[in-house]
């Protein structure tokens, strides 16, 4: 029997594709599974034809429908594993397949597809070019090393006439996938040997014997990161219908090397841009501290937690698509962190006090403030106790009189620091009384709980999901969940989407990740297109990373999916506005794009009421992310930005981007109170945009009325009137 196999590059379109092609394609596939290779080649119905000017035999067509063909990589050395790369219309799909020739790298061994006719057309041109240039790109990296790296001899010669890194992409497309990748990290500046080590390493298999060229059975096998097996009818299924299927499948070797590590000494840390894959391989490495259940007499508690309820809910959701042993999922607790104090705190003293939210704290600030005359803004107050007492624990005016400020940007001496203390006093006396609490003061009495003598931890293992939200408090809850050792903590996160500015030094709190840190450089959600857009908003940026004592940055940074260039629209009038949202909404789903594949994120829940009143006045089904739809229920998703946080969808229209809402006046601290501070807090809105924009994965429409955001890259000539940029 023939066995199936899909290229991710054929995932990589699937979606896009009309309903009717896509069940044509579940159809051949389904049929495909169920003859022999010899029914296979004679079927009539599906016409496994090999093309006349094929510049590669083994790359031949096979009929999805009367217009529609399907790419196939079929065996020629004795194999039966046939791999689907590419769906297109008639025409198109015969032309990429005469175009295109697979071969196996020499380093990696892993399968490789190109464009041969493409990359023989281009490299001549780009031959001339670099002969008037003095200059080339690798030209510090030795003909051995990049042999030795898996770089054929053709792509050798594409390599050597490279004069900047913009040549480098126009060729990215055509080139065989393993060796792009190796010249990419070459020109970011990495050594050989760490391009082997990052690159090369984790696809080369363990033992791999000699090259063979031809060998594209064996080669197929070393390709997990590209191809996906299939071994039977319902995982086929499962592959074309559940997204998460071809997640799971597809896991990178960089991503998949730190998810089945078989055991950390300590804490582990994994970070990268949005869409590198962090959370599915945080989910990952949950599945594999399950499964080594197995190998325990007793079983070991885990707790997978990150910011949010939302968040909470669609790992879960994730989470139960990706273990297949229902009996494990028991042992696993998907929940926020401040969920998590509230559990302890309950279980301990059989009660949890009435909360505040951040609207009561400013106003009981305020009124403090009033009644002993301080100098102070309720919003000084508020932000020094979150940031200095709550985030270093203090406790005592002894304790505060030596606390460091390091990020607040007015000094304050001992004097005033004795009547801010006395406000502090006044803040927690009246709570106490109350019997009320904050959310992070609910983190401090569970910190202190479960750091009790005697008190065992409740978990084993701690995988955090978005960690760069997390606030210190927080923070010495989780430390104190799980008993320090191999494997306690495994932490996820990205500081350029860090959007409520909390800062936090990992090492002060007893979590020390060095040695055991991974950093993702390649997104495998947006468009090139689009997180070149969305990165320039934080072009200049200082980003402090999630150990908070060094800078991170996005250097290495890229996708290697291509797609259409971001729409910038501005309006007279919010009407107007409303008007260009419903219209793009209204193209993509006539473009056979699900609504519930469609967000729109707002800074403000009002704009969002005016998004969805618009919505709906044209026929569009919308839900409001905060009701918590589930992932079925049909509708347009409305949320705020802040609430689009982990999540994607394959358009999205960010609206409402004008000067007053982006930077929120009230989130935004006076320069003149605090000037470190207000660049704090321009910083955590500028990352807020980007998060915004980087949930898209295909199409991503931006918008505003009047007057710009500071934030957006609007050209010199910027005229507001409505157009397109």
């Amino acid at each position: 029997m023939p066995q199936l196999a899909f290229a991710s590059s054929f995932f990589e379109e699937y979606e896009r594709l009309e309903k009717t092609v896509r069940k044509g394609v579940r159809e051949v596939m389904a049929k495909f599974q169920a003859l022999t290779v010899t029914e296979l080649l004679s079927d009539r119905g599906l016409r496994l034809e090999q093309l006349a000017r094929a510049r590669d035999p083994r790359i031949r067509t096979i009929r999805i429908n009367q217009a529609w063909r399907g790419v196939v990589l079929a065996p020629d050395d004795g194999g039966d594993t046939y791999v689907l790369l590419k769906v297109a219309h008639h025409d198109k799909a015969n032309a990429w397949a005469v175009r295109h020739v697979a071969s196996v790298n020499s380093a990696t061994r892993g399968l490789e597809v190109r464009n041969v006719e493409a990359l023989e057309t281009l490299t001549p041109t780009f031959e001339r070019t670099a002969g008037a240039t003095a200059t080339r790109l690798l030209q510090g990296v030795s003909d051995a090393d990049l042999r030795r790296l898996g770089i054929d001899d053709h792509v050798l010669r594409v390599a050597r006439t490279l004069v900047d890194k913009g040549q480098l992409e126009v060729f990215g497309a055509y080139l065989p996938e393993d060796q792009f990748e190796v010249l990419q990290f070459l020109a970011e500046g990495f050594t050989p040997e760490e391009v082997w080590r990052d690159v090369v390493a984790v696809r080369r298999p363990t033992a791999p014997g000699p090259h063979d060229p031809d060998d594209l059975s064996t080669a197929i096998t070393h390709t997990r990161s590209r191809i996906a097996l299939v071994s039977g009818p319902r995982e086929l299924q499962d592959i074309l219908t559940k997204p998460f299927a071809a997640w799971r499948i597809f896991l990178h070797p960089a991503q998949r090397r730190v998810a089945y590590r078989p055991s950390y000494a300590g804490p582990a840390q994994i970070s990268g841009g949005p869409g590198t894959g962090k959370t599915v391989v945080a989910l990952h490495r949950v599945r594999h501290l399950l499964e080594r259940q197995g190998e325990r007499e007793s079983p070991e508690r885990v707790l997978l937690t990150t910011y949010t309820n939302a968040l909470a809910a669609a790992l879960r959701e994730s989470l139960d698509s990706l273990v297949d042993d229902p009996r494990l999922l028991p042992l696993v607790d998907v929940i926020t962190v401040n969920t998590l104090a509230h559990r302890v705190v309950r279980r301990a003293t059989g009660r949890t006090p009435e909360m505040v939210d951040s609207r009561q704290e400013r106003l009981r600030w305020q009124r403090i403030a009033a009644k002993l005359e301080l100098p102070w803004s309720e919003q000084f107050l508020a932000l020094e106790y979150r940031h200095v007492v709550l985030g270093q624990g203090v406790t005592t005016s002894e304790e505060y009189l030596r606390a460091s400020r390091a990020g607040r940007g007015s000094r304050l001496g001992p004097l005033q620091r004795a009547r801010l203390w006395r406000a502090v006093e006044e803040f927690t006396g009246e709570l106490a009384v109350e019997d009320r609490r904050t959310y992070l003061q609910i983190c401090e009495d569970a910190a202190r709980l479960l750091g009790r003598p005697g008190t065992p931890p409740p978990y084993r293992h701690v995988v955090v999901d978005e960690a760069q939200d997390l606030h210190p408090a927080q923070w010495r809850v989780l430390r104190a969940a799980v008993p320090p050792g191999p494997d306690d903590l495994f932490i996820a996160g990205d500081p350029h989407q860090r959007i409520y500015d909390c800062r936090v030094s990992l090492r002060s709190l007893g979590i020390n990740v060095t040695g055991r840190s991974t950093r993702l450089r390649i997104n495998y959600r947006s468009t090139e297109e689009i997180l070149s857009w969305a990165t320039a908003l934080l072009t200049g940026e200082r980003i402090e990373d999630l150990e908070g004592d060094g800078r991170d940055d996005l250097l290495g940074y890229r996708s290697a999916l291509r797609g259409e260039r971001p729409v910038l629209r501005g309006t007279a009038s919010v009407t107007e506005e409303l008007d260009a949202v419903a219209r793009q909404v209204r193209a993509w789903t006539e473009a056979d794009v699900r609504p519930a594949e469609i967000a729109v994120a707002t800074r403000f829940h009002d704009h969002g009421e005016r998004v969805r009143q618009r919505l709906e006045a044209e026929g569009i089904p919308v839900v409001a992310l905060r009701d918590a739809p589930p992932a079925d229920a049909p509708g347009v998703r409305i949320a705020t930005m802040h609430a689009m946080k982990g999540l994607e969808f394959r358009c999205v229209a960010v609206a409402g981007v004008t000067a007053a809402a982006l930077p929120a006046p009230k989130a935004i601290t006076p320069p003149e109170l605090d000037p470190l501070q207000h660049e704090a807090d321009l910083l955590a809105e500028r990352c807020l945009l980007f998060v915004a924009c980087t949930r898209a994965r295909e199409a991503l429409h931006v918008s505003y009325s009047g007057t710009p955001s500071p934030f957006l890259p609007l050209p010199d000539t910027e005229s507001r009137g409505g157009d397109d940029h």
